[in-house]
């Protein structure tokens, strides 16, 4: 049962993993510092917040938002810290309410990973305050509980942070909200936590991860961009330097003349200047209501968003979590089935009189009774809640935007160069194995975060036999050209770039659609003549623009500068690559993404064991993607091991040719 919190009360958390759900009437920013016995914070590394979103144990929301979902691992957190403080903010830019007195009434709540509630506080009494720590949770004579706090603030976060004796307040204080301000534009709020009775329409709700990866953080997964990540390196979101480590970066000409504000971590932010920044509206009309008993028929873009392509990213979200959190139920039922049922036969089999005779047998018998009662109950309720996610996934796809849609989307057909940048990119389809014929789209947020790398190492196949090398560095690569072919279809006319480096020249015929249509920026280099030409220009494409944010002076670039994404294939590598070329392309995986450089590597780990460990931290800065089926990515929630299948073009299809041939007529005639 739920216990509902009143200012000063507490109450014991029964597990260290758990979710803080925040829902409020305005955006607010969610944030936690880690304190010790004294509440006493030191440094600013102990602070999570929208620029720093992940410290050891806990992550929070990168944006402002009505709603947050803040992931907690109590067993994560540092021996030295003994209190977590949950802090509530009113950003201080926009146009919305200056103090908490002014909207509704902040709802906290403490939950487990399967939504159950544990705590719920709602933060009553507010008045001139501008930040709040709502709750606390604390350690106890080794155990953890949660403390009702609802103590404001009316001099907001700096006067929050002084009383926590946090180094530099004012200066975090006025960090955050700059990097709020940052990311008013691409805020998104996620879809809520799925209803009883197999209703499963959303209200709005807040991620608590930006798939980022993350998900697939995923969950970083991402998938829908909490994105989900690599299972066997678990890297987690990459966590920008503290306020005051180093100067933040000023901003530099974005494409299309866009002057936005880098990122206080180095990204720079290529969100249209003409995107809202007004709170997003209610999701359009719902289905008519079901039949009594009956679920409630799904609904395409049910989720809250400033546009349909908001709303349908947050539903593909809902619909990612829900077969994630409904799948971890079964498996937890099953488990408790079976070491009940472990457990009573253990307990007949202590008692040498029932080891033998019918009594022995009718107890049994009667466990595994008890066992198979228990194990169907939860498959009826897993099947009831597939066939609700299997017919919102059929409304779903027909949908989806050309960024979101598999190759063999009739969407595809009608394609036009867009003039803006969407939200986010699919990069394939996740399931389940007990939900096989649910497939959710992967989606990553644009513009990318991380570089891919395509696994063009021996794996099994999807029928089961194993795929030659040869095969598996082709398939490796036409891969590799579809999710580019996709990115440079997405993107408007000029804004995005793509190289390649194919050193033996083993790649021409897949790369021939990028080839012979003429969207790629210069021929695929050859050699290590070819190789060392192209990352040096982008080495120095990234020197020149790091240079230009230190000094405070992005308009000191040269004239006639490619502000354009950029984009690097790699075939085959190492191929063609001596020390040189190696520690550079370190370097584009690195620093590349924060100024617009990208990188692809498709790449089979084993062809690298020469250099030993010197390219681990390669592979890790890398989403890991395969091109065939693999088991290899974890949401970030419960861990499930989602099996990943590539988004392809369909065998004997022209799409791919027909939308490139229309990328590259609009790069043509395209001004700059």
């Amino acid at each position: 049962m739920t216990a509902e919190l009143t200012r000063g009360q507490n109450h014991p958390l029964p597990r260290a993993r758990l979710e803080i759900r925040v829902s409020a009437g305005t955006p607010v920013v969610a944030g936690a510092t880690l304190g010790d016995e004294n509440g006493k914070v030191h440094g600013a590394e102990r602070v999570a917040h929208p620029g720093t979103p992940t410290v050891p144990g806990l992550e929070v929301s990168r944006q402002a938002a009505a709603d947050h979902r803040l992931a907690v691992d109590l067993d994560a957190v540092p021996d030295a810290v003994h209190r977590v403080s949950v802090l509530l903010a009113l950003p201080s830019a926009g146009q919305g309410p200056a103090r908490f007195g002014a909207v509704a009434a902040p709802f906290v709540a403490v939950t487990g990973l399967d939504g159950e509630e544990v705590a719920s506080f709602t933060l009553t009494g507010l008045e001139a305050e501008s930040a709040v720590v709502a709750l606390e949770l604390y350690r106890r004579q080794g155990a953890w509980k949660v403390r009702a706090v609802g103590q404001g603030y009316a001099g907001g976060l700096a006067e929050l942070f002084t009383d926590q004796d946090v180094p530099e307040a004012r200066r975090l204080a006025g960090d955050i909200q700059d990097a709020v301000a940052r990311g008013l534009a691409r805020s998104v709020p996620a879809p809520g936590a799925r209803a009883s009775d197999g209703d499963r329409s959303r209200p709005a709700a807040a991620p608590a991860h930006d798939p980022g990866p993350t998900a697939a953080q995923a969950a970083d997964a991402g998938v829908p961009s909490a994105s989900p990540y690599d299972g066997r390196t678990a890297p987690g979101p990459q966590t920008p330097a503290a306020p005051g480590q180093q100067p933040a970066p000023q901003p530099y000409p974005g494409p299309a003349g866009d002057s936005s504000a880098a990122a206080g971590d180095g990204h720079v932010d290529y969100s249209h200047p003409r995107r809202q920044h007004a709170a997003p509206p209610p999701p359009p009309p719902a289905a008519p209501p079901a039949a009594p008993g009956q679920p409630a028929r799904p609904v395409a873009g049910d989720a809250t968003g400033w546009s349909l392509e908001e709303r349908l990213y947050n539903q593909v979200w809902g619909m990612f979590e829900d077969l994630a959190r409904t799948t971890a139920a079964y498996r937890s039922a099953v488990d408790f089935a079976d070491s009940r049922r472990e457990k009573e036969l253990d307990q007949v089999l202590s008692d040498p009189r029932n080891r033998i005779g019918g009594q022995g047998d009718a107890a049994r018998e009667a466990a595994h009774a008890r066992y198979e009662q228990l194990v169907s109950q939860a498959r009826q309720a897993l099947d009831r809640d597939v066939a609700q996610l299997a017919a919102e996934a059929e409304v779903v796809e027909p949908a989806l935007p050309a960024a979101y849609a598999r190759w063999d989307n009739p969407v595809w057909h009608a394609y036009r160069v867009p003039m803006e940048i969407p939200m986010a990119l699919r990069l394939g389809d996740l399931h389940l194995s007990e939900a096989d014929r649910v497939r959710i789209p992967m989606l990553v947020r644009l513009p990318l975060e991380r570089g891919l790398w395509i696994d063009s190492g021996r794996a099994a196949s999807l029928d089961g036999s194993l795929t030659d090398a040869h095969e598996m560095r082709r398939l490796g690569l036409e891969a590799a050209v579809a999710h580019a072919a996709r990115l440079l279809a997405v993107y408007p006319a000029g804004e995005f770039t793509v190289h390649v480096i194919d050193p033996a020249g083993s790649g021409t015929r897949a790369l021939a659609p990028l080839v012979e249509t003429g969207v790629l920026a210069t021929p695929p280099a050859l050699g290590a003549a070819g190789t060392a030409d192209v990352l040096a220009r982008l080495t120095e494409r990234v020197d020149l623009v790091q240079m230009a944010l230190r000094a405070g002076a992005p308009d000191a670039l040269p004239p006639g500068f490619d502000t354009s994404q950029q984009l690097l294939i790699v075939n085959e590598f190492p191929h063609g690559f001596d020390d040189r070329a190696v520690n550079q392309l370190r370097y584009l995986a690195d620093e590349g993404p924060a100024v617009g450089v990208h990188l692809m590597l498709v790449a089979d780990r084993e062809d690298c064991a020469a250099y030993g460990p010197l390219l681990d931290p390669l592979w890790r800065s890398l989403l890991r993607l395969t091109p065939v089926a693999d088991d290899h990515l974890a949401d970030p929630w419960v861990g499930h091991a989602w099996t990943y299948e590539p988004s392809l073009v369909p065998s004997g299809s022209d799409v791919l040719r027909q939308v490139l041939a229309q990328v590259a007529a609009a790069r043509r005639s395209w001004p700059g």
